[in-house]
């Protein structure tokens, strides 16, 4: 089933069609609102009302465009409300679920998910969405909601801070 074949069942009434929207972008959404909460159990939830705000609010998805792009903003709003909760003020406790690139090792793996996860939230969404999902700077300005120069510019600082943990010892950084 087509993205705009499981919208138009559901706006049918067919509540069931549904299923393939959620089925097909719940790692993609996870993922994203790990990023973006640093915490499992807060992105699940994060995830999970995002799907619900976005069966509410069907009705309002222009058909001509895509489903992903459009999900993304209820859910990256989640993400925020959930870090914005009072047990979430603390700080984070997990760390960045990324793809392993070919060749990197273990550790350099840990070490890049470590620094991920100790990035402010805003640096750390720009560098996920950038280089692990690949989106372009005009993809990110219409996303985010900010021009393509201040993707430019926030995605340059991003990668100077990381590049910064990245580069402390071992020791300093945990």
């Amino acid at each position: 089933m087509q993205d705009a074949d499981a919208i138009r069942r559901c706006r049918q009434g067919e509540v069931e069609a549904f299923g393939h929207l959620v089925h097909k972008y719940q790692r993609r959404a996870l993922a994203h609102a790990r990023a973006l909460t640093g915490d499992d159990a807060d992105a699940a939830d994060a995830a999970q009302n995002a799907f619900l705000d976005a069966f509410r609010h069907l009705g309002r998805f222009d058909e001509t465009r895509e489903f992903y792009p459009w999900f993304y903003v209820l859910l990256r709003n989640r993400c925020f409300k959930q870090r914005a909760l009072p047990q979430n003020r603390a700080g984070t406790s997990g760390v960045v679920d990324t793809a392993e690139p070919t060749g990197a090792s273990r550790e350099e793996m840990y070490d890049l998910r470590t620094a991920l996860d100790r990035l402010e939230i805003a640096d750390r969404e720009i560098i996920v969405l950038k280089h692990l999902d690949g989106w372009t700077y005009d993809e990110l300005a219409e996303r985010l909601e900010i021009p393509r120069g201040t993707v430019m510019s926030r995605l340059f600082h991003a990668r100077h801070r990381l590049k910064v943990l990245m580069s402390q010892p071992q020791k300093a950084r945990r």
